[in-house]
């Protein structure tokens, strides 16, 4: 079962989001917060697999409880939900380590097709927050940095730049070794040696920066 926490500071809007959940089969939501510092202290306390933070919440927001979130329960995977799409809390969630982010009215198979993708440890980005990074990997701070991506990936080898561009397309452990001919097992091994190299949280982060520098498959 995956096991979620649920942080909202609504009871309605928590009421709902778990009746969703539960409606899965392999889902559990094994506990509720009504702000932000009751998230991650349930989260440090509590086995939990997946957290879902509103970013508008009372005592601490979802963006700054995430990024306590990632010190206190690391294990935690994070996902963002929220009726405000702009992209800054985007890339604010997505640069402190969170592992997606969806709109709250998102329809309920979204929503339960990304706690599933985040407990399998991949990234979930709805439609509307993807539009909002491939609006802003298209401004002009794009060539930036660009330049910046391509020096961290400059240490990588030739195997591990190719497993990259797979996580840049979005592929899970699984789906990346049946591309390139490798145990899912063996990729996870590369995926935490590039996170290691490039300094990044986690496969989202690692996969912009695969974006930002242009990098791309040759893999079919």
């Amino acid at each position: 079962m995956i096991r979620v926490l649920v942080a909202d500071d609504e009871p309605l809007i928590r009421a709902g989001i778990r009746m969703i959940l539960t409606s899965a089969d392999d889902i559990d939501v094994v506990a509720e917060a009504a702000d932000g510092r009751e998230a991650v202290e349930t989260a440090r306390s509590t086995a939990v697999d997946v957290a879902l933070l509103d970013i508008q919440m009372p005592v601490m927001d979802g963006l700054t409880a995430l990024a306590e979130m990632g010190r206190a329960a690391p294990d935690v995977r994070v996902l963002i939900l929220t009726t405000f799409g702009e992209r800054d809390n985007v890339l604010r969630a997505l640069g402190h380590g969170g592992a997606g982010f969806l709109l709250k009215d998102s329809a309920p198979q979204e929503l339960i097709h990304a706690v599933r993708a985040a407990a399998a440890g991949n990234a979930y980005l709805s439609p509307a927050a993807t539009r909002h990074v491939v609006d802003t990997l298209a401004s002009p701070a794009a060539t930036a940095r660009g330049e910046e991506a391509r020096r961290r990936l400059a240490g990588l080898t030739v195997r591990e730049r190719e497993v990259l561009a797979l996580l840049g397309e979005g592929l899970s452990n699984a789906d990346a070794g049946s591309r390139l001919h490798m145990s899912e097992a063996t990729v996870k091994t590369y995926v935490s040696r590039i996170l290691t190299k490039l300094d990044c949280d986690n496969r989202v982060q690692a996969a912009l920066l695969a974006r930002d520098a242009g990098l791309e498959s040759n893999t079919g």
